[in-house]
């Protein structure tokens, strides 16, 4: 298993000003069964505050959902930015403070691995839990699982494209049916989408909480290179494909002026700004507009998506990735079955939860988007939700039409990859703060400390 010194270093640093706050939203194992006996657990990553509709879904769901089961008790615990910041997360972690059920990216499995704090679940997971598990893609099994041991269950899966504001486009006399295909043609209209002023951004991209590594990735996968290599053991990103990922955003930046002059973006940061129609094109999953809309006062309406551009001609590759549960370590049988149940029912059940397209639909919330791309492709739970996501579907579909219609094939984040996006934040920010950084160096610097933290791990 790996070990990232560093983060681990750091995170428990972070963690020792927050003492035990959250050790008692663990509850203690018992020897209860699945025989009616009461059982609690708790479960980290419902809606913040901000998300007023989504929030008020979520206990509805609790509750309803304990209705269904009176021998299970629900806690919801929130905790924030967490579920946001990978950093937070490692943070809690390393402090063995997480929930029983707790939320991670699929690109956290080691970590969670490393820090002994999840529970092998293979033995308690199957279609009769679980009544759609066999619909489940393997890709976004796989991602919780070491060989053939399961420790967490996925709950959505994602690919990232081009997304960009419809009437940014139309105000800068662009075409919004036939949006950039390339990173050449992104550019040439980042510049005419800036020229509209008031502060707009072209194009926009995040530098910070490892978010700006995260979309390195995504871009350098676009031009068809590879973070790592095959083994996993060195950096592979010093070439010319990870030098055009800089360049280009360099270009964009100092020559053409067309990113906005406030740079270090994390997440918030970026659909704050699009949620204020400051930002005409961003690379993003399809959920960025639901974000948008439900937590940064934006208007689904004004948003489309396109394919990932690529070099020159089409991308050769696009990220993707998702998110899930795991199960802390020493929870009893009937703690675990719980969970599995509550899963199934908010998040895997089509109707149910994050996929009840009846209630999100008025609540503005955007029904018709291509994700979560959680079920296998003609299985029956992916027509099932395809049929339901088409009824109610209160965005233009046609807006996404073209990222749905031609895929690009996507690679999966690599091991320790949230590692190495906090080490390629520095080279992202580098690059959109200083106007002499040096694409070469940072390309190096980089490198250099990805292949310490890779040798870390492999001890």
């Amino acid at each position: 298993m790996s070990v990232t010194q560093y983060r681990r270093v750091a995170a428990l640093a972070a963690v020792a000003g927050l003492g035990l706050a959250l050790a008692a939203c663990s509850t203690k194992g018992d020897d209860s069964s699945s025989s009616g006996d009461k059982v609690t657990i708790t479960v980290d990553c419902m809606p913040v505050g901000s998300q007023k509709e989504l929030l008020k879904d979520w206990n509805a769901d609790v509750e309803a959902f304990q209705k269904l089961n009176p021998n299970i008790t629900i806690k919801s615990v929130s905790v924030g930015a967490q579920c946001n910041n990978p950093p937070d997360f490692t943070a809690r972690l390393a402090g063995g403070t997480v929930t029983d059920v707790f939320y991670a990216y699929m690109t956290d499995l080691q970590q969670v691995l490393d820090s002994g704090q999840a529970m092998e679940i293979t033995q308690y997971v199957n279609k009769d839990v679980i009544p759609t598990w066999d619909s489940i893609s393997k890709e976004a099994k796989a991602a919780f699982s070491e060989g053939d041991k399961l420790y967490g269950i996925p709950t959505k899966n994602y690919s990232m494209g081009l997304l960009y504001n419809k009437n940014l486009f139309q105000q800068a006399g662009l075409d919004a049916k036939n949006p950039p295909k390339t990173w050449e043609e992104v550019r040439e209209a980042a510049k005419k989408i800036a020229a509209l002023g008031n502060g707009i951004a072209g194009y926009s991209d995040y530098s910070a909480g490892n978010t700006g590594g995260w979309h390195f990735t995504a871009e350098l996968f676009s031009q068809g290179g590879q973070v790592v290599t095959a083994d996993g053991k060195k950096a592979d990103f010093n070439n010319d494909l990870g030098k055009k990922v800089l360049q280009n955003l360099k270009d964009m930046r100092y020559t053409d002026k067309s990113m906005g002059e406030k740079q270090l973006l994390q997440w918030a940061d970026l659909l704050t700004n699009a949620g204020a129609g400051k930002v005409g094109m961003f690379v993003g999953a399809p959920d960025a507009t639901t974000a948008i809309v439900t937590q940064f006062q934006g208007k689904y309406q004004d948003w489309a998506m396109a394919p990932m551009p690529g070099q020159g001609g089409p991308a050769k590759g696009t990220l993707g990735g998702g998110e899930g549960y795991f199960f802390k370590k020493g929870l009893s049988k009937a703690q675990v079955e719980a969970g599995l149940k509550w899963l199934a029912y908010e998040k895997l059940t089509v109707g149910k939860g994050q996929f009840d397209y009846v209630r999100a639909k008025p609540e503005n919330n955007p029904v018709g988007l291509p994700q979560p791309q959680l079920f296998i492709p003609g299985s029956d739970a992916f027509k099932a939700d395809n049929d339901l996501k088409v009824a109610n579907a209160n965005v233009t579909v046609d807006d996404f039409a073209l990222f749905a219609n031609n895929p690009v094939p996507i690679k999966f984040e690599p091991a320790n990859a949230q590692a190495i996006y906090a080490i390629l934040d520095s080279a992202m920010s580098a690059i959109l703060t200083n106007p002499n950084a040096s694409v070469d160096d940072e390309l190096k610097k980089a490198e250099d400390k990805v292949n310490q933290a890779l040798a870390a791990a492999a001890k």
